[in-house]
């Protein structure tokens, strides 16, 4: 229900975005109209086939992005003529007489009246409108479509999609309404309504034009780039502080630590009977060991940790997951690793074989590809634990980073369950170096920031985002928060890829730690760069990827840690520098 809420509040807040600018003029056309035979059915055929069609996009794939091209060319014809209709009274007629007669026909033939062609019309108008609408995707449209891709087709995320939908067309019959009684009132006091339908008719031709040339999806997203973000991330922000829960997916991720539970758990008492634990049949490949089957894993104790291996929450549970695997793995416990994937890098077996090696994981680990053992589980986070007893059920949950032994106390307490001669001893204490340390909480004023334009927040270079296009940049002094890019880049959905060398990243952040998901080109080749922080040579405040200097080389897709400060935290000017092209730079993390 919450989700619900904020779906519903960010699809209420794109009235403020430049992206709404081109459906405008189509809805504002039935200004007057009756309200429930004309501006309803419109927005309610909007929304629907906004939900319909932003639900099939987000998980069905290639097909059906092509069919709704194919929709978006089918109802930038029937718009232009609606366009045209409005121009003139002798067009209208001639252009809408054969169609209306075909309607009342149609509706005649169920015993409807003439006011059902208007119903009927309108419900057309809004479908078309639905195929071109195109919202800008901040924080919250941005949860919802990642959301979507990661749990598939289902009631769930159509609900979603129809709350978000649903918030914009209440405002925009808010706005309708206002509006309508300002052309009314013209009517009567100027005698103008013929010049008021003409100037209807030319402006939804220019939002055609605009629609049609892509500047929807392009020039205004980009202008939209800052205009709602900060607005949607109150609300997500004030619904996580009210409801004391973390937000799903990648929010989730950059969840504050909570106070570990030093207490032993009486046995049993806690561990309730959560579920029967799904199947993990969906993984696409296994590393560190053949594929596994809970019927394989009875009368063991089972830990599942979802990760993904450039996610700073997941790197810095791994000691601990680490240590339990090895601490009881003699006792019954297996674990076992679910990576799924964030970015499509992620996806690259080998980039995961690679990272497995360096992390030092020797336990087994389900590559999730496709979600499905994600989807089983019925899982929004990284990371995340599952405990399953010897008997196959969920016993034990967590979400995101701490509460270390609480979750130790709980593995003890299942293998006591399963007849283990282990007890209640003292926890591991792992010594976590590097990215893998735990974060500074009391000294965090910045949080994870990501670069693809998909994502993005706070952007400031000089320059509007030129979708998955080349483009020049330059940037200023940003404030605390902000980043902008220098340089040629071309900005895509997840990712921005240096065009030429010599371009840099500008961040100015407030943290102990500042981590920087970073790749090669696809030619693979080591790409050189140099860190400076508030213009100077990082010296002891460097990172374990760069030296004193501040020199260092992406040599592979993953997180860089790039600068831990050694003493008093505080804001600094980050700037990272790159000598050759190609590299890809993902996302920003700090601790």
């Amino acid at each position: 229900m919450t989700l619900l809420v904020i779906a519903y509040l960010g699809g209420a807040l794109t009235i403020l975005s430049p992206c709404i600018l081109p459906i405008l003029p189509f809805v504002f056309a039935r200004a007057g109209q009756p309200f429930l035979r004309s501006t309803l059915p419109m927005l309610v055929g909007m929304a629907a086939t906004f939900a319909v069609v932003a639900t099939l996009a987000a998980v069905g794939g290639g097909w059906a992005i092509e069919a709704n091209a194919y929709g978006r060319t089918v109802a930038i014809v029937l718009l232009v003529v609606f366009g045209i209709s409005l121009l003139s009274a002798r067009v209208s007629g001639a252009i809408t007489q054969p169609i209306v007669n075909l309607g009342n026909r149609l509706l005649n033939s169920f015993g409807n009246s003439a006011s059902g062609a208007s119903v009927v019309g309108s419900f057309v108008l809004g479908v078309a409108t639905g195929f071109l609408w195109a919202p800008c995707a901040g924080p919250i449209l941005g949860l919802v479509l990642t959301g979507a891709a990661l749990q598939g087709v289902n009631l769930h995320t159509t609900l979603l999609l129809l709350a978000y939908a649903g918030g914009a067309a209440t405002s925009l019959a808010i706005a309708l309404l206002l509006g309508g009684r300002v052309f009314a009132g013209l009517k009567r006091s100027l005698g103008v309504s013929e010049r008021i339908r003409q100037a209807a008719g030319v402006a939804v031709l220019a939002g055609v034009a605009v629609i049609a040339l892509g500047f929807d999806t392009t020039l205004l997203a980009r202008l939209s780039y800052t205009s709602t973000t900060s607005l949607e991330q109150s609300v997500l922000d004030r619904f996580e502080a009210s409801n004391g829960e973390a937000r799903p997916t990648e929010l989730a991720r950059n969840s504050m630590i909570s106070a570990a539970a030093n207490k032993t758990k009486p046995f049993r008492s806690d561990l309730a009977v959560e579920g029967r634990a799904p199947s993990l049949s969906g993984a696409v490949d296994w590393l560190n060991s053949p594929p596994l089957s809970m019927e394989q894993l009875r009368g063991k104790v089972v830990l599942i940790d979802f990760w993904t291996y450039s996610c700073i929450n997941c790197i810095r549970t791994l000691p601990y997951v680490r240590a339990w695997a090895d601490k009881y793995k003699d006792q019954g416990l297996v674990v076992i690793g679910v990576h799924s994937p964030e970015f499509a890098f992620e996806k690259n077996i080998d980039n995961v074989r690679k990272a497995i090696g360096d992390f030092g994981i020797t336990y087994p680990v389900a590559i999730d590809n496709d979600y499905k053992i994600w989807r089983a589980f019925q899982n929004n986070y990284w990371p995340a634990h599952y405990l399953i007893d010897a008997n196959g059920q969920i016993r034990y949950h967590h979400f995101g980073e701490g509460n270390y032994q609480e979750t130790e106390g709980a593995i003890q307490d299942l293998l006591k369950e399963a007849g283990s001669a282990t007890g209640a001893n003292a926890f591991v204490t792992p010594e976590a170096k590097g990215a893998e340390a735990s974060p500074d909480i009391k000294d965090l004023r910045s949080g994870e920031t990501y670069i693809g334009y998909r994502e993005a927040t706070n952007f400031v270079s000089s320059e509007p985002v030129r979708a998955d296009a080349a483009q020049t940049y330059t940037v200023k002094s940003p404030s605390l928060n902000e980043w902008g890019l220098a340089g040629s880049w071309t900005i895509g959905a997840e990712e921005a890829t240096l065009d030429q060398p010599d371009g840099s990243i500008t961040y100015r952040f407030s943290a102990r730690d500042l981590n920087l998901v970073l790749g090669p080109g696809s030619d693979g080749k080591p790409i050189r760069f140099q860190v400076k922080i508030d213009g100077k040579a990082p010296s002891a405040d460097h990172g374990t990827d760069i030296d004193a200097a501040g020199n260092g080389t992406v040599t592979s897709t993953k997180l860089y840690q790039l600068v831990r400060q050694s003493g008093d935290v505080r804001a600094r000017l980050f700037e990272i520098r790159f000598l050759d092209p190609g590299v890809n730079a993902y996302a920003f993390t700090f601790g």
